[in-house]
């Protein structure tokens, strides 16, 4: 069997989960390298289709991934950011893409371990699950 490596795209809040990211990076904890992190101001920001154009280029699974509820620098960020994963978690099934490849998660500036532990065990999860086959069929539909 081949090995697979997957491609994971992490949209990752600048004021709380980017920071945990650097924590654990100071911190000289480890994460798995097939996390990218694509640091965005607010998770409020993340639009559906940053997310559907990472399936399309290539990504294997996505993370949305910022501050907890309640404590958005932008207010409501992370409330809108979770409206619409849930709206993608309702559509991708329809083009072939597991609802267990997107996740949200809220991390804090401080959680470095945290962030350390969550991707690399989402990493694990998609390492199972296999290489995303749905680019085909998102490239058919768009």
């Amino acid at each position: 069997m081949e090995h697979f490596e997957p491609v994971i795209i992490a949209f990752v809040c600048n004021w709380c989960t980017y920071t945990a990211a650097d924590l654990a990076g100071t911190s000289r904890l480890a994460y798995p390298e097939n996390v990218r992190l694509v640091r965005v101001m607010c998770t409020g920001m993340v639009d559906t289709q940053y997310v559907i154009k990472a399936f399309l280029e290539g990504a294997d699974a996505v993370v949305v991934s910022g501050c907890h509820p309640g404590d958005c620098h932008y207010i409501n960020g992370n409330y809108k950011a979770r409206r619409r994963m849930k709206l993608l978690k309702e559509i991708l099934p329809r083009f072939g893409i597991d609802r267990e490849r997107i996740r949200l998660t809220w991390i804090g500036a401080s959680d470095g371990i945290e962030f350390a532990h969550v991707m690399t065990r989402f990493t694990e999860q998609v390492r199972e699950m296999g290489p995303c086959r749905s680019r085909s069929t998102l490239n058919k539909a768009g």
